[in-house]
């Protein structure tokens, strides 16, 4: 099993969901995060240009088995993608076991 960690632009979170629905991957978790990183976003307030480095972006957390991390990872590069600085990170990282509460089975099926 994989944990995908995504780091998105927060407009483009729509289109990133629908292309991790269509590869079959319709399970995660996601928040509003505020970040530091190499893009400077500016805010004009009645004609004043305010420079800020806290940049505003969505955070996704997934896990599939490990048949899907490319198909993932695609999906997420390809939709979030607009070429400008600032578009994000995609972190993958190994997962040892996964469990079902309601259950207590263990194991990849519990992904399903």
């Amino acid at each position: 099993m994989k944990k995908i960690e995504a780091i998105i632009r927060r407009s483009k979170y729509r289109v990133v969901k629908e292309a991790l629905h269509e590869k079959g991957i319709t399970f995660f978790s996601y928040w509003d995060v505020t970040g530091v990183g190499n893009e400077k976003q500016g805010h004009v307030y009645r004609g004043i240009s305010y420079s800020t480095t806290d940049i505003q972006r969505r955070f996704l957390s997934i896990v599939v088995n490990d048949e899907f991390e490319e198909a993932a990872v695609s999906a997420i590069l390809e939709a979030g993608k607009t070429g400008e600085v600032g578009d994000g990170k995609v972190f993958v990282s190994d997962i040892k076991e996964a469990y079902r509460i309601r259950t207590s089975e263990k194991g990849g099926s519990t992904l399903s």
